[in-house]
Parts: structure tokens; C-alpha cells; sequence
């Protein structure tokens, strides 16, 4: 039941949330196992949607115990596993067989051929060492494998059968009583893969994720769109759709990609029970899901007596389709599927030891084909780290609706706020706007004092008072209801009420007063673009079809509305707050006490850690054994170690200080002065070869050769201040056999350095496994370099479980593995922010930076990784901008208060305004009424103004509407003239007498603003003298377009004398800058408005005069006097 009783104390919304999940998955199984047992125990008939409604609408407490057992027993543990593999089950301690498929000894080459032995029937059996069955090197990464933790990091296992070499994967997973392995061959076509190259899978993938990463955000549908597009490209499956799962559980088909001849199924919904929630805890356990041909004969599993239980199969990637599935599949004409189950995290409250059961099943993308089809399980694989990246994808578009829905919070509360202006508590419903707008409803009604008022589709008069009766008697502790089910709520009389009146949130604003949203039945808003069908078709035979769920989601829905959202709700308690205080006519004064967050300019601090690092590098450069020297950002030395002065003859001192351009020979001037110049863009040359000059003893004019890599020198801003080159003496030979073993042996020398300044950094081989933990990365992290070299960085290093440097959560695996895996594919230095626990369980927050690692003949042979930890002051000054945020956002909400204080007298004015309108006034009354009222209006567009970020974009929304361009000019003309006279300064307003007479269509507001502003600007920047004037003139053009219309081109010129304004403040006005004025701001802000409006604005300044030229475009409607 979908009905909640609004108490004076509420939970956290995500705690909601969860509970409401957690009632909805109890509710719905004994629901699921009633209609499995229907389907079973029907012979010629199944009518799917009456079975659905029925159950539905019966009580939980109908269907035994028994039953539900039994229906999750045979959906867990059903004994039954498809052909196209084989099935064993081991003890983990002894690897003693417990459990097998009947195909396995066939599979395997065990069967005989001939008359069979006793030997030949025992090669399997109940107590078989599995390792028996294969050749050695499958069999010891069995073992391996079972003595790990987490087994599925070695998946797949490469296993050859021991009779006759025959290849299979084996997957293997753990269960409660041991190891299940699942074994499929591998095709003849195929190229064996290993979890060590299970990597290179994901390249199969690469195209894809890298089409997702780069869709722009906020395109929920697009995203749906692409990837069943890339999935159809990757596995060529006839059909493939996203399935959504709403809030209430039950589904939608929201994007498909499917061969022409077959039957759209987009916009399908589907009632919650066509995904059983059985189903759903199986697709969380095995996120790849394949039917390979749903009219192939089941295999049976058989085990050993000693086990007290079926055999658990929940990850089993071999269960059998249950029956009613596969009878769902045949009637839609599909043979095989291919599901793929669509992960979020959950509530962002969940600990990070509850990370499984914080994950949230989203949706899933199903694939089904009309013909039997198998996917090998590399390719699985691929589609699996696919799918992943695309709930990372989706998850960020969650988050962004989210923070939507978190924007509509504010402007709802806002909405409130401008409710308690009126008379509460009618005002709420006999004015614009009113409640109908706080949430979406059909709609509203006020019972107060025994009188009602109605907004929309709502019961009748009579029946609203037997509501509000039968919530004073049933639910009287409670402060109101919230419901999408008033029948399944208990109230009686709802049966009475219709289709229109279905769901309903209630609430309490005195002891017998209530305030009401409806909601009609949820069918109506429901579209189905799938292909109609006869209304006389029914499920004879039990004929299940994606048309006879659809009628059973009607079914279901067709007395329920779509349910209330938590941050409906928020809102709806919040009014209810507000209208109970008003009522009781008391008042709570809030202190406001302006917090200014501290302003801490860090720079200098950053300067000392930059002078730190370069005594540091120093230090290193002087200690290192090859020739290493560094130059600051102007080319002059900075570093220069004691084997670059004994190649070269140049003492440290002397060099210090010097241009290097200046000690090398003069064909190397130019290649190093490139190298700096490619070096300070970020840009690190390589093996280039280079000549310095030899001083003192060794001076005979012969060259030092040198082969040099430059490396880029950065502050914590990641700016370049510098680059440091460490170089290879190359020296009285060409060829060098031995280079790249040499610069490899160095660098790691200077890797493996004991000094600060050398970063944490670790490096991984082709098949990810760790190959380096330097020093500075075993102080970080805690863990040993002997622990760590040699592990998979992706599992055991890094890992979701209780060992190893632990992350917060899977999408930070699925990232991490994203960047490795680009890195690998040869693109060039990436970067991603990176969280990890140390094995003290301390966080750490730092940016990983990943360099692909290549051999001499260029072929990547893995990954260098550089771990960057902001510096304690840096985390101190980081800490300190997150409370100069805070305090910002404090600050925001202390301006929406002031705009709400404004809007206030405003609403006075405007009252006043319309007293004055209703009245006798002459001719001359009524146009100064008209110029007020103008202005009150823009004033009021101004205030409402909180979206800045909309302005600077470009991207507003004009409200246009008829207006008289003269009556405009006076406004402005009006809001300038106190200024004008405080400055000395006369404005003359000489525009043609046609200017007065046309009728526009556009936002009369936003030109008001923007003339006014510029012509504001014009009287503050002229000299005060007797005579100094500045001048507007409108200059209109018209020119017609087809028969009947005219469009006007306006020319607004402001002239105002030399000098005009000043050159920063027109820089200001044309580009965008984090530091401008106040003046300057105004002026961009407005230059950007008259953008929106599709018009352009110019400055002209002149030998004597200078000028604004604002010229926009408007539809002329008529003129007054035709």
C-alpha cells in the first residue's frame, strides 16, 4: 500500500526512500509467487492482466509462507542450467567435487567413446579433485584463484581439458558451499583470453565509451539512445532497449534500437511484476545475463546427498531461464537475450562497508535476437565494463536532476513565502498563483470552517467532507495522509470517486481544517508508441506478450495515480508549517546575524612552497647519478649536478645563474630553445639530442653529446615553473646498444629516491599488474612494495573489500579502471581526481596522473602513475575556500530574503496602482499611471532576476508582448532624470514623431533596462558643466516582409560628450572577466540581454562626442493613430 501518514517528526529522504523500497520488495514477492504459482497451475488459460490485478489487490497474508519459499527456492536454486556450458561445483578447502551438470563429462572429454571402464565412469564423480580433470598450468590457476579472496578477479581462467587439450573458460564464484565453476568452450574462431589480458577485452569497448564520455550532460534520453545504438554495434543483437525502473518499481522501455521488420516496443510500461523481485536480486548478483536459445532442453545439475540444499545458481552466468520467462520470450518471437543489469549508487548516506547493498538497480539493457545466438565471454566482459561506464553516465545525470529538483525547492519555497503576503489562508486558493502550482496535481481544494474551495478535477463537495471525516477518525495522531491509492489507503467511499480522483495528499492546518491535492488515475498519462493490436486478441494458451503487460500495467494503475515524490511532499509540509503559524498568529522573529567568511590570499604561501621544492630539486639534481641540470621559466639555470659539471668542466657555481642557451654548441641552440618553448606549453620532447660546451681542464673545443628528455616542472596550480632535463652522455660514440636499459635504470634510480620531492608513484604492465610502489607511495599508502608488486592493481591493490587500499565505491574502481585502460589504448597523460583509504583507514584525496610507458620500439608495455597530495597548507587553504563558499551561499540566501523584503512594498505599490486604475483619472493621470506602472513592472523582472548565470550565457528567455516604443522612451527617459539633475547634466529625448505612434511586439521590460542602463553610464562618465547634455534618439527603419507584416530596425543612439567612458569599462562590456567592476558588470550584463534579444551594441567614440549604438529588431504590430 502506497499511503503515508505525515507525522510531526520526519525521517531524512533518503531514509524514506529506502524504507519505501524495502516495503515495496516485501510487499511485492508474495505477489510474485502467486502469479508463478497461477502460471504453473493454469492448463489453457492465462489472462496475465487479470491475474496481476487480482493479486494486487489482494492481501500479502492470502499467500502461504510455503509458497513463497518455494518460489524463491526454484528461482535461486533450480537445479537447471542452460547447454552451452558445464557446471561444477567444489569444496574451496579440498577441491573436491560436490555438485555437476549432466553434460560435464561429455563436455569435458571425460565420456567414453567406447565400452566404458570403471576408470573412465569414476573420472567424474561426487569427491573428484577437480584439478584432475585439467592440464597443469588450468589447473594451478585454479588453485590460485580459489585462494584469493576475490575470485572473480581472475575470470576467466584459460583451462585445457586433460585428455584432450580441449580449450574452456572457467568463471568461477563463490557460493555458501564452496566454488561453482562455469566452463564454456571456447570457439574454434576464437583467441583465448586470460584474466591477465581480460583488459584487452575492454579495448573491444573502447569506441563506445568514448562516444558516452563525450555526449554533452543533461540528456538523459540521448544517452539511452547511443548506448543501445553501441551495444547493437558490438554484439549485432536484432533488438536492443533500456529499461527504466520509476520509483513505484514498475518499468519503462525509454530507448530502443531494433531491426526495421520488428515491433516497436518504446514507450512500453510494464506493471513491476513483469520483473520479479526475485529477479531483480538475481540481476544485481550477475550484472551479464545470456539466454542463448530459450526452446533449448535444460541441463540438470546432480550433487552430492551431503548437501542440505539445491544448488545455489544466483551468479551463475549457465541458469536455466525460468519457465515463465521463457514462455514470455517465445510469444514475443525472440529465441535469445542478452541482459545487462544498470547500477547506481544508492543514498549517498550508506556507509563505505555497505557499498553492495548501497548500490541501486536502475534499469537494464536487454538485448533479444530471433534467433539462437551465444556471445563469447570476452565479449561479454566488454559489454559488462560498458555497462558499467554507462551507470557512471547515468548516474551523473541522476545526480543533475537532483540538484533540478534541489533549484525548484528554492523557488517553490520562495512561492510560500509570497502565499503568507496574502490573506492566509484563501489567498492560497482564490489568487494567481495558488497551490495547484506548488505541486503537479489535477487538483485542490480548501475545507476551512465547514466551506470548501475547489481548484480542478476534484470530488464533489459532499464526498470532500466525508474525506476530511473519515481522516479525523482514522487517522487523527497523524498531521495528514499522502496517497496514490486512496482505495488501497481504506477509504470507503473511493470506489465512488472515478478514474479523475485516484491519489491524494492531505494535510492538517487546524484541528479540523485540511488543505487537499488530487491526483486522477496514472493510465491517462500514459502513451504506448508500440504497434496496436485487435482488442479481441487474448493470452489463450498461456500466452504471455509485452501488449498483455502492457494491459496489465493498465490494469494495475487504473486506481492509482503516480506516486507523491519526497520532494513534493518536503514542500507540502513546508506550507503546512507556514499556514498553522499564520493561523495561530504567531510570529518567530529569526536573528540574522551576516557571517563574512574569511578572505585568505594564499599566494605567498604558495610562493614559499615553490622555493621549498626548488632547494629540493636541487638537492636531488646534485646527488643523481647521470647528468641532470634545470632552467627556470626564463631559460637560466637553476640545477646543475656534480656529473654535469665533471662532463662538462663547469663548476655548479659558475653554471647557476647562466642562460643554457649559452653553453650549448651552436647547432644545438636552436633544438634547445625549441625544447623550452615546447616545455613551459606543457609539452615534454624526448630524446633529443643535444651539445654542450666543455670549460677549464677540459676545454679543447670539443662538445659533450648528450641525449636529454625535458620534463616539465609544476606548482601545485599544475602550472609550469620550470623544466628539468636528465640526460644521457652519449659522448665519443653514436650508437648506443644499451640506451634505453641505461635512461630505464636511471629513472628508476631517481624514482626509488628517499627525497621529498620525488611524489608517490607506482607503475602497472600491460595486464595491470603493479610492477613499481616507490618509496613515497608506501609512506602514503601504508602498504609494502614487496605487498604490492607483482598484485592486479584492480582487485587487490585497490579494492571495494577489506583489503588492500580501499576505495569509497565501485564507480571509483570503474573510473580508475577507465583512465588505465585509455592509457593502455595509447592516449596520451590523463588525469582523474582519486580518493583511497591507507591500511590505517585514513582518506586520502589526491590527483592520479597516468603516462603510458612504451619499449624502444614503441610498443606500450604499460602505465606510469604520479599520485599528487595537496601540501597541508594547501589543504588548509582548501578548507578555507569551502567556508568562503559557504558563507557565499549564505550570502545568496540573505539576498533571496532582501528580494522577498522588496517584494513586499512592491505589492503595496502595485495594490495602490490598481485603486488608482479603478478610479476617475484624466487623460494626463492616466499616462503617469501607465509610466509608474512600467517601471514598477521592470523593477519587478529585476528582483525576480536570481538566474545571473542565464544572462551570461545568453540563454533567457524574453516575455514579449504588445508595447508603444514612445511610452518605453518616456520610462527611461523618467528613471534618468533625478540623476541627470544631481550631475547638472540635460538629457534631450529627439526621435522621429512616427517613434510615439508604433506598436512593437517584444520584452518592453528588458529594452526599458538596457537603454536605461546605457543611458545611465552616458550621464555618469559626462563632465558637470552648464551646458553638458547627452542625447537619445530612437531611429527607426521599416521594411517589410511578405504582405502583411513590417519588421522595424531600431537604432538607439546615446551621445554624450568626450572622453566618453573609459576604455577598461567598453573591455568589460565586451568580455567576460572574474574581476570587473561594478559599472562593468551592468554593462556586460545588459550588452548580453540586448544579445537575447538578437540585437547588436556598439561604442563610437568621436573627436567631441562618443556614442552608444544599440540596434535591435522588433515586429511592428500597428500604429496608434491608424
Amino acid at each position: 500500500m502506497s499511503s503515508v501518514s505525515l507525522n510531526k517528526t520526519s525521517s531524512s529522504r533518503s531514509s524514506s526512500s529506502r524504507s519505501k523500497q524495502g516495503a515495496r520488495v516485501v510487499s511485492q514477492t508474495p505477489f510474485d509467487a502467486k502469479l508463478d504459482v497461477d502460471f504453473r497451475e493454469s492448463v489453457k488459460r492465462f489472462d496475465y492482466s487479470t491475474s496481476v490485478d487480482c493479486n494486487i489487490s489482494s492481501s500479502t497474508s492470502n499467500v502461504p509462507s510455503a509458497t513463497i519459499s518455494a518460489y524463491l527456492r526454484n528461482m535461486q536454486r533450480g537445479r537447471l542450467i542452460q547447454p552451452f556450458g558445464c557446471l561444477i561445483a567444489i569444496d574451496e578447502q579440498t577441491f573436491s567435487v560436490l555438485a555437476y551438470s549432466e553434460n560435464a563429462p561429455e563436455m569435458l572429454d571425460l565420456a567414453p567413446h567406447t565400452v566404458p571402464n570403471i576408470q573412465q565412469q569414476e573420472a567424474l564423480t561426487f569427491g573428484t579433485d577437480v584439478r584432475t580433470l585439467f592440464q597443469f598450468p588450468g589447473a594451478a590457476a585454479l588453485q590460485k584463484a580459489a585462494n584469493h579472496g576475490e575470485v572473480n578477479l581472475f575470470n576467466p581462467i584459460l583451462v585445457h581439458c586433460k585428455t584432450s587439450g580441449k580449450p574452456c573458460y572457467a568463471i568461477l564464484h563463490r557460493v555458501d558451499v564452496g566454488l561453482v565453476i562455469d566452463l564454456e568452450p571456447v570457439g574454434l574462431d576464437d583467441v583465448p583470453v586470460t584474466a591477465a589480458g581480460a583488459l584487452k577485452s575492454y579495448k573491444l569497448a573502447a569506441k563506445a565509451i568514448s562516444r558516452l564520455q563525450s555526449l554533452p550532460s543533461g540528456d538523459i534520453s540521448l544517452l539511452c539512445d547511443v548506448i543501445v545504438k553501441e551495444v547493437r554495434d558490438l554484439t549485432g543483437y536484432d533488438r536492443i532497449m533500456v529499461y527504466k525502473f520509476h520509483e513505484d518499481e514498475h518499468g519503462e522501455v525509454v530507448a530502443e534500437c531494433r531491426r526495421p521488420d520488428l515491433e516497436p516496443y518504446l514507450g512500453l510500461h510494464y506493471p513491476a511484476t513483469d520483473i520479479p523481485q526475485a529477479s531483480r536480486f538475481l540481476f544485481m548478483k550477475n550484472k551479464v545475463r545470456m539466454i542463448c536459445d530459450c526452446f533449448a532442453p535444460s541441463v540438470k545439475v546432480i550433487q552430492d546427498k551431503t548437501l542440505v540444499q539445491p544448488l545455489s545458481l544466483c551468479g551463475s552466468a549457465l541458469r536455466s531461464p525460468h519457465d515463465c520467462h521463457a514462455q514470455y520470450m517465445a510469444n514475443m518471437g525472440s529465441v535469445a537475450s542478452l541482459v545487462m543489469s544498470v547500477t547506481i549508487n544508492g543514498d549517498d548516506d550508506e556507509t563505505e562497508h555497505d557499498q553492495q547493498r548501497g548500490r541501486k538497480l536502475w534499469g537494464l539493457v536487454v538485448c533479444h535476437h530471433t534467433s539462437p545466438r551465444f556471445v563469447p565471454f570476452p565479449l561479454r566482459y566488454a559489454c559488462e565494463f560498458l555497462i558499467q561506464v554507462f551507470g557512471v553516465q547515468i548516474h551523473k545525470e541522476v545526480e543533475l536532476a537532483a540538484q533540478s529538483r534541489e533549484k525548484h525547492i528554492m523557488k517553490t519555497q520562495s512561492l510560500l513565502c509570497d502565499m503568507l503576503l496574502r490573506d492566509a489562508p484563501l489567498g492560497i486558493v482564490t489568487q494567481s498563483p495558488n497551490v495547484m502550482d506548488l505541486v503537479k496535481c489535477d487538483g485542490a481544494a480548501l475545507y476551512y470552517r465547514k466551506k470548501l474551495w475547489l481548484l480542478g478535477i476534484t470530488p464533489s463537495e459532499a464526498q470532500i467532507g466525508d474525506i476530511a471525516t473519515w481522516l479525523l477518525e482514522y487517522h487523527s495522531e497523524s498531521t495528514g495522509l499522502s496517497t496514490d491509492s486512496l482505495m488501497e489507503a481504506g477509504y470507503p467511499g473511493a470506489s465512488d470517486l472515478g478514474d479523475e480522483v485516484c491519489g491524494m495528499a492531505a494535510i492538517r492546518i487546524t484541528a479540523t481544517d485540511f488543505l487537499f491535492w488530487f491526483r486522477s488515475h496514472t493510465a491517462k498519462e500514459i502513451k504506448w508508441s508500440g504497434a496496436k493490436h485487435d482488442p479481441d486478441e487474448k493470452d489463450d494458451g498461456r500466452k504471455m506478450h509485452p501488449r498483455s503487460s502492457f494491459k496489465a500495467f493498465l490494469e494495475v494503475v487504473k486506481r492509482r495515480s503516480t506516486p507523491w515524490e519526497d520532494v513534493e511532499m518536503d514542500v507540502i509540509h513546508s506550507l503546512q508549517l507556514i499556514l498553522r503559524e499564520s493561523l495561530q498568529n504567531s510570529t518567530i522573529n529569526d536573528s540574522k546575524m551576516i557571517v563574512t567568511g574569511p578572505s585568505v590570499d594564499d599566494r605567498m604561501e604558495r610562493v614559499d612552497e615553490l622555493r621549498i621544492a626548488t632547494t629540493e630539486m636541487v638537492r636531488l639534481i646534485e646527488t643523481a647519478a647521470v647528468p641532470i641540470f634545470a632552467v627556470d621559466v626564463t631559460g637560466n639555470i637553476n640545477g646543475w649536478n656534480n656529473k654535469a659539471a665533471e662532463l662538462t668542466g663547469l663548476a655548479v657555481e659558475q653554471a647557476i645563474g647562466m642562460p643554457l642557451v649559452d653553453i650549448v654548441g651552436e647547432d644545438s641552440t636552436e633544438v634547445v630553445k625549441n625544447m623550452l618553448s615546447f616545455a613551459l606549453q606543457g609539452v615534454e620532447r624526448q630524446n633529443v639530442e643535444i651539445k654542450l660546451k666543455t670549460f677549464g681542464h677540459q676545454e679543447n673545443g670539443s662538445l659533450t653529446i648528450l641525449v636529454v628528455n625535458a620534463c616539465c616542472s609544476r606548482d601545485i596550480k599544475e602550472d609550469v615553473v620550470g623544466v628539468c632535463f636528465v640526460a644521457q652522455d652519449l659522448t665519443g660514440e653514436k650508437i648506443v646498444k644499451d640506451k634505453y636499459t641505461r635512461l630505464l635504470g636511471d629513472y628508476v634510480g631517481i624514482v626509488q629516491t628517499p627525497s621529498a620531492l620525488i611524489p608517490p608513484i607506482f607503475m602497472t604492465d600491460e595486464n595491470c599488474h603493479c610492477s613499481e610502489w616507490n618509496n613515497a607511495m608506501q609512506n602514503l599508502s601504508g602498504l609494502r612494495r614487496e605487498e604490492a608488486v607483482g598484485q592486479a592493481l584492480l582487485g587487490e591493490i585497490f579494492t571495494t573489500s577489506n583489503f588492500g587500499c580501499r576505495v569509497k565505491d565501485h564507480d571509483t574502481l570503474t573510473k580508475l579502471r577507465i583512465l588505465l585502460n585509455g592509457v593502455l589504448a595509447g592516449q596520451d597523460a590523463s588525469k582523474l581526481l582519486f580518493g583511497f583509504f591507507d591500511l590505517q583507514g585514513n582518506f586520502i584525496e589526491a590527483l592520479l596522473s597516468a603516462n603510458k610507458r612504451s619499449d624502444e620500439k614503441g610498443r606500450i608495455t604499460g602505465v606510469l602513475c604520479f599520485i599528487h597530495v595537496a601540501s597541508p597548507e594547501l589543504q588548509y587553504a582548501t578548507q578555507v575556500q569551502r567556508i568562503a563558499e559557504q558563507a557565499a551561499a549564505d550570502s545568496l540566501r540573505k539576498l533571496a530574503y532582501i528580494r522577498q523584503e522588496i517584494k513586499k512594498p512592491l505589492s503595496g505599490i502595485m495594490l495602490m496602482q490598481n485603486l488608482m486604475g479603478s478610479s476617475n483619472l484624466s487623460k494626463e493621470q492616466k499616462q503617469l499611471h501607465k509610466k509608474s506602472t512600467l517601471c514598477r513592472e521592470q523593477l519587478i523582472k529585476i528582483v525576480d532576476d536570481t538566474d545571473v548565470e542565464s544572462m551570461e550565457e545568453c540563454y533567457m528567455e524574453m516575455n514579449s508582448v504588445e508595447f508603444n516604443l514612445g511610452e518605453a522612451l518616456e520610462v527611461v527617459i523618467n528613471q534618468v532624470m533625478i540623476l541627470s539633475r544631481e550631475r547638472q547634466v540635460q538629457v534631450i529625448h529627439d526621435s522621429p514623431a512616427e517613434v510615439s505612434t508604433m506598436v512593437l511586439y517584444g520584452d518592453n521590460l528588458r529594452l526599458q533596462q538596457v537603454v536605461s542602463d546605457f543611458l545611465t553610464n552616458a550621464i555618469h562618465f559626462t563632465p558637470s558643466f552648464d551646458e553638458s547634455t547627452v542625447g537619445l534618439t530612437a531611429i527607426p527603419t521599416k521594411e517589410r516582409v511578405g504582405t502583411k507584416m513590417h519588421i522595424v530596425h531600431l537604432e538607439f543612439r546615446i551621445t554624450h560628450p568626450a572622453p566618453g567612458m573609459p576604455d577598461y569599462l567598453i573591455q568589460e562590456m565586451f568580455h567576460d572577466s572574474h574581476r570587473v567592476s561594478r559599472e562593468g558588470l551592468g554593462l556586460h550584463l545588459s550588452q548580453n540581454l540586448v544579445k537575447i534579444m538578437n540585437g547588436t551594441v556598439q561604442y563610437h567614440r568621436g573627436e567631441d562626442t562618443s556614442s552608444f549604438r544599440i540596434l535591435i529588431d522588433f515586429p511592428l504590430v500597428h500604429h496608434i493613430n491608424s
